[in-house]
Protein backbone atom coordinates (compact mmCIF):
# COMPACT_ATOMS: atom_id res chain seq x y z
CA UNK A 1 0.00 0.00 0.00
CA UNK A 2 1.30 3.45 -0.96
CA UNK A 3 2.25 5.86 1.83
CA UNK A 4 1.84 8.92 -0.40
CA UNK A 5 -0.99 10.33 -2.51
CA UNK A 6 -1.16 12.81 -5.36
CA UNK A 7 -4.44 14.74 -5.29
CA UNK A 8 -5.47 16.19 -8.65
CA UNK A 9 -7.32 19.47 -9.13
CA UNK A 10 -10.51 17.40 -9.62
CA UNK A 11 -10.05 15.68 -6.26
CA UNK A 12 -8.92 12.28 -7.56
CA UNK A 13 -6.47 10.61 -5.17
CA UNK A 14 -3.71 8.77 -7.01
CA UNK A 15 -1.29 6.53 -5.07
CA UNK A 16 2.38 7.51 -5.32
CA UNK A 17 4.97 4.71 -5.14
CA UNK A 18 8.55 5.81 -4.49
CA UNK A 19 11.49 3.47 -5.15
CA UNK A 20 15.17 3.99 -4.48
CA UNK A 21 17.34 2.51 -7.22
CA UNK A 22 21.06 1.83 -7.24
CA UNK A 23 22.77 3.55 -10.13
CA UNK A 24 19.99 6.09 -10.65
CA UNK A 25 21.32 9.61 -11.16
CA UNK A 26 18.08 11.54 -11.38
CA UNK A 27 14.54 11.45 -10.07
CA UNK A 28 12.17 10.10 -12.72
CA UNK A 29 8.36 9.97 -12.90
CA UNK A 30 6.21 7.30 -14.52
CA UNK A 31 2.46 7.94 -14.41
CA UNK A 32 0.61 4.64 -14.81
CA UNK A 33 -2.96 4.64 -16.07
CA UNK A 34 -3.48 0.93 -16.82
CA UNK A 35 -4.65 -1.19 -15.10
CA UNK A 36 -4.24 0.73 -11.82
CA UNK A 37 -3.89 4.51 -11.78
CA UNK A 38 -0.61 5.16 -9.96
CA UNK A 39 2.44 7.37 -10.07
CA UNK A 40 5.80 5.61 -9.81
CA UNK A 41 8.85 7.64 -8.81
CA UNK A 42 12.43 6.36 -9.00
CA UNK A 43 15.10 8.23 -7.08
CA UNK A 44 18.81 7.82 -6.35
CA UNK A 45 20.09 7.08 -2.85
CA UNK A 46 21.23 10.67 -2.32
CA UNK A 47 17.71 12.07 -2.90
CA UNK A 48 15.18 12.03 -0.07
CA UNK A 49 11.50 11.16 -0.27
CA UNK A 50 10.77 14.85 0.25
CA UNK A 51 12.93 15.63 -2.81
CA UNK A 52 10.92 13.13 -4.86
CA UNK A 53 7.60 14.61 -3.76
CA UNK A 54 8.78 18.14 -4.52
CA UNK A 55 9.84 16.99 -7.98
CA UNK A 56 6.40 15.45 -8.52
CA UNK A 57 4.72 18.71 -7.52
CA UNK A 58 6.92 20.63 -9.97
CA UNK A 59 5.55 18.40 -12.76
CA UNK A 60 1.91 18.73 -11.64
CA UNK A 61 0.56 20.18 -14.91
CA UNK A 62 2.17 17.43 -16.98
CA UNK A 63 1.00 14.66 -14.65
CA UNK A 64 -2.57 15.98 -14.47
CA UNK A 65 -2.72 16.24 -18.25
CA UNK A 66 -1.87 12.53 -18.56
CA UNK A 67 -4.55 11.40 -16.12
CA UNK A 68 -7.21 13.69 -17.60
CA UNK A 69 -6.54 12.19 -21.05
CA UNK A 70 -6.90 8.63 -19.75
CA UNK A 71 -10.43 7.75 -18.62
CA UNK A 72 -11.12 6.15 -15.26
CA UNK A 73 -12.21 2.54 -15.64
CA UNK A 74 -15.94 1.82 -15.65
CA UNK A 75 -17.05 -1.66 -14.64
CA UNK A 76 -19.15 -3.60 -17.14
CA UNK A 77 -22.31 -4.99 -15.53
CA UNK A 78 -25.20 -7.15 -16.76
CA UNK A 79 -27.61 -4.94 -18.67
CA UNK A 80 -24.92 -2.60 -20.01
CA UNK A 81 -24.41 -2.05 -23.73
CA UNK A 82 -21.04 -2.17 -25.44
CA UNK A 83 -19.95 -1.64 -29.03
CA UNK A 84 -17.72 -4.51 -30.19
CA UNK A 85 -16.27 -4.71 -33.70
CA UNK A 86 -18.74 -2.08 -34.87
CA UNK A 87 -21.85 -3.79 -33.46
CA UNK A 88 -23.73 -2.77 -30.33
CA UNK A 89 -24.52 -5.54 -27.86
CA UNK A 90 -26.51 -5.78 -24.66
CA UNK A 91 -24.47 -7.74 -22.11
CA UNK A 92 -26.39 -10.25 -19.98
CA UNK A 93 -25.41 -12.87 -17.40
CA UNK A 94 -26.61 -16.44 -16.88
CA UNK A 95 -24.91 -18.21 -13.95
CA UNK A 96 -26.33 -21.56 -15.09
CA UNK A 97 -24.67 -21.29 -18.50
CA UNK A 98 -21.15 -22.68 -18.89
CA UNK A 99 -20.22 -21.02 -22.17
CA UNK A 100 -20.32 -17.40 -23.28
CA UNK A 101 -22.67 -16.95 -26.21
CA UNK A 102 -23.53 -14.29 -28.80
CA UNK A 103 -27.01 -14.21 -30.33
CA UNK A 104 -27.71 -11.30 -32.69
CA UNK A 105 -27.27 -8.19 -30.53
CA UNK A 106 -27.11 -9.97 -27.15
CA UNK A 107 -24.02 -11.38 -25.44
CA UNK A 108 -24.60 -13.75 -22.54
CA UNK A 109 -21.76 -14.38 -20.10
CA UNK A 110 -21.96 -17.62 -18.16
CA UNK A 111 -20.51 -18.77 -14.86
CA UNK A 112 -19.84 -17.03 -11.56
CA UNK A 113 -20.64 -13.30 -11.52
CA UNK A 114 -17.19 -12.72 -9.94
CA UNK A 115 -15.67 -13.77 -13.27
CA UNK A 116 -18.06 -11.63 -15.33
CA UNK A 117 -15.57 -9.04 -16.61
CA UNK A 118 -12.79 -11.61 -17.01
CA UNK A 119 -14.98 -13.84 -19.16
CA UNK A 120 -16.27 -10.82 -21.09
CA UNK A 121 -12.68 -9.85 -21.86
CA UNK A 122 -11.95 -13.40 -23.07
CA UNK A 123 -14.94 -13.27 -25.41
CA UNK A 124 -13.84 -9.93 -26.87
CA UNK A 125 -10.32 -11.28 -27.43
CA UNK A 126 -11.65 -14.35 -29.21
CA UNK A 127 -13.87 -12.30 -31.50
CA UNK A 128 -11.04 -9.86 -32.19
CA UNK A 129 -8.67 -12.62 -33.26
CA UNK A 130 -11.30 -14.08 -35.58
CA UNK A 131 -11.98 -10.71 -37.16
CA UNK A 132 -8.31 -9.84 -37.62
CA UNK A 133 -7.81 -13.13 -39.45
CA UNK A 134 -10.82 -12.37 -41.66
CA UNK A 135 -9.46 -8.92 -42.52
CA UNK A 136 -6.04 -10.35 -43.36
CA UNK A 137 -7.60 -12.90 -45.70
CA UNK A 138 -8.98 -10.04 -47.82
CA UNK A 139 -5.41 -9.06 -48.76
CA UNK A 140 -2.90 -10.77 -51.09
CA UNK A 141 -1.18 -13.77 -49.42
CA UNK A 142 2.27 -12.18 -49.70
CA UNK A 143 1.24 -9.77 -46.93
CA UNK A 144 0.04 -12.45 -44.51
CA UNK A 145 1.97 -12.85 -41.23
CA UNK A 146 3.36 -16.13 -39.96
CA UNK A 147 1.81 -15.63 -36.54
CA UNK A 148 -0.75 -13.32 -34.89
CA UNK A 149 -0.77 -12.38 -31.21
CA UNK A 150 -3.05 -10.23 -29.06
CA UNK A 151 -1.87 -8.06 -26.19
CA UNK A 152 -3.15 -5.31 -23.91
CA UNK A 153 -0.49 -2.78 -24.81
CA UNK A 154 -0.20 0.81 -23.63
CA UNK A 155 2.37 2.14 -26.09
CA UNK A 156 1.25 0.88 -29.50
CA UNK A 157 -1.84 -0.57 -31.17
CA UNK A 158 0.01 -3.00 -33.36
CA UNK A 159 3.50 -4.18 -34.27
CA UNK A 160 5.20 -6.27 -36.94
CA UNK A 161 8.44 -8.11 -36.24
CA UNK A 162 11.09 -9.11 -38.77
CA UNK A 163 10.28 -12.76 -37.91
CA UNK A 164 6.79 -12.43 -39.36
CA UNK A 165 4.83 -12.13 -36.11
CA UNK A 166 2.16 -9.43 -35.89
CA UNK A 167 0.76 -8.26 -32.57
CA UNK A 168 -2.39 -6.24 -31.99
CA UNK A 169 -4.14 -4.67 -29.04
CA UNK A 170 -7.43 -6.48 -28.49
CA UNK A 171 -8.89 -3.15 -27.36
CA UNK A 172 -9.18 -2.18 -31.02
CA UNK A 173 -12.39 -4.25 -30.94
CA UNK A 174 -13.93 -1.41 -28.90
CA UNK A 175 -13.14 1.16 -31.61
CA UNK A 176 -15.14 1.72 -34.80
CA UNK A 177 -14.60 -1.24 -37.11
CA UNK A 178 -12.76 0.91 -39.67
CA UNK A 179 -10.12 1.70 -37.05
CA UNK A 180 -9.33 -1.97 -36.41
CA UNK A 181 -9.11 -2.51 -40.17
CA UNK A 182 -6.75 0.46 -40.50
CA UNK A 183 -4.34 -0.90 -37.85
CA UNK A 184 -4.33 -4.34 -39.49
CA UNK A 185 -3.52 -2.82 -42.90
CA UNK A 186 -0.88 -0.63 -41.26
CA UNK A 187 0.94 -3.66 -39.87
CA UNK A 188 0.55 -5.66 -43.08
CA UNK A 189 2.21 -2.82 -44.98
CA UNK A 190 5.23 -3.25 -42.72
CA UNK A 191 5.90 -6.62 -44.35
CA UNK A 192 7.15 -4.58 -47.31
CA UNK A 193 8.40 -1.45 -45.61
CA UNK A 194 9.78 -1.62 -42.06
CA UNK A 195 9.59 2.15 -41.76
CA UNK A 196 7.08 4.97 -42.20
CA UNK A 197 8.34 6.22 -45.52
CA UNK A 198 6.07 7.65 -48.25
CA UNK A 199 6.20 4.22 -49.90
CA UNK A 200 4.91 2.64 -46.69
CA UNK A 201 1.93 5.00 -46.44
CA UNK A 202 1.18 4.44 -50.11
CA UNK A 203 0.99 0.69 -49.42
CA UNK A 204 -1.31 1.29 -46.43
CA UNK A 205 -3.64 3.34 -48.65
CA UNK A 206 -3.61 0.66 -51.34
CA UNK A 207 -4.55 -2.05 -48.85
CA UNK A 208 -7.15 -0.01 -46.97
CA UNK A 209 -8.76 2.02 -49.75
CA UNK A 210 -10.79 5.21 -49.31
CA UNK A 211 -11.10 6.63 -45.79
CA UNK A 212 -7.74 5.59 -44.34
CA UNK A 213 -6.93 9.10 -43.08
CA UNK A 214 -10.27 9.31 -41.26
CA UNK A 215 -9.59 6.05 -39.40
CA UNK A 216 -6.07 7.21 -38.54
CA UNK A 217 -7.35 10.53 -37.16
CA UNK A 218 -10.00 8.79 -35.03
CA UNK A 219 -7.37 6.60 -33.37
CA UNK A 220 -5.01 9.51 -32.72
CA UNK A 221 -7.80 11.56 -31.16
CA UNK A 222 -9.83 8.91 -29.32
CA UNK A 223 -7.46 6.02 -28.69
CA UNK A 224 -7.29 6.55 -24.93
CA UNK A 225 -11.08 6.04 -24.68
CA UNK A 226 -10.54 2.35 -25.52
CA UNK A 227 -9.14 1.82 -22.00
CA UNK A 228 -12.39 2.89 -20.35
CA UNK A 229 -13.80 -0.65 -20.11
CA UNK A 230 -12.49 -4.11 -19.25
Amino acid sequence: MSEHTFITSTGEKIPVIIETRRGARNITLRPKTICEREIHISKPWVSSVADALRFLESKRKWVEKIFVACPIKEQIKPGDTLCILGNEYTITHNPNQRLNTTDKNIITIGGDIKMFEHRMRDLVKKQTMQEIKSIIRTTPPEFWPKKIALHDTTSRWGSCSSTGTMSFSWRLALAPYEVLRYVVMHELAHTRHMDHSPEFWHTVSELYGFGVERAKRWLNKNGQSLYKYL
